[in-house]
């Protein structure tokens, strides 16, 4: 007898951004059904071919882009990159520097910068009320 336990099942675009894919260039199959919570830990534990080339060469979601590129993913935008991009391509806008990717560097520095600047500052007045 089969246990009357219902298996949680995700989207599979949501299936594809926990993975950190793009979903269109996924495989049909992945594209069209839904992905069950085992069958999403098993695809991280041991990646088949086509998630280890995605991963690899793209082209990769927004999100991934923006990490790989050191900037928010509304800096992106205001870069003009609304679509998502190969590894080749991440690399090649590295490689040119364009003003808006500095631009936008620089706005993440400082974001993160206040960012670290704001928890040391918690940090400190959770220290003195202690």
């Amino acid at each position: 007898m089969s246990s009357h336990q219902t298996t949680q099942t995700m989207k599979p675009a949501t299936a594809a951004k926990k993975l950190g894919v793009y979903l269109p260039a996924t495989p049909a199959a992945f594209q069209e059904g839904v992905v069950s919570r085992a069958e999403l830990t098993a695809l991280q534990a041991d990646p088949p071919e086509w998630l280890r080339e995605l991963r690899a060469n793209g082209p990769h979601p927004r999100p991934v882009v923006a990490e790989r590129l050191g900037v928010s993913i509304a800096g992106l935008a205001r870069g003009g990159v609304t679509e998502a991009l190969t590894t080749e391509q991440i690399e090649e806008l590295r490689r040119e520097r364009p003003e808006w990717l500095e631009k936008e560097r620089a706005t993440q520095a400082e974001v993160r910068k206040e960012g670290a600047r704001l928890k040391n500052l918690k940090r400190e007045k959770e220290a003195g009320q202690g």
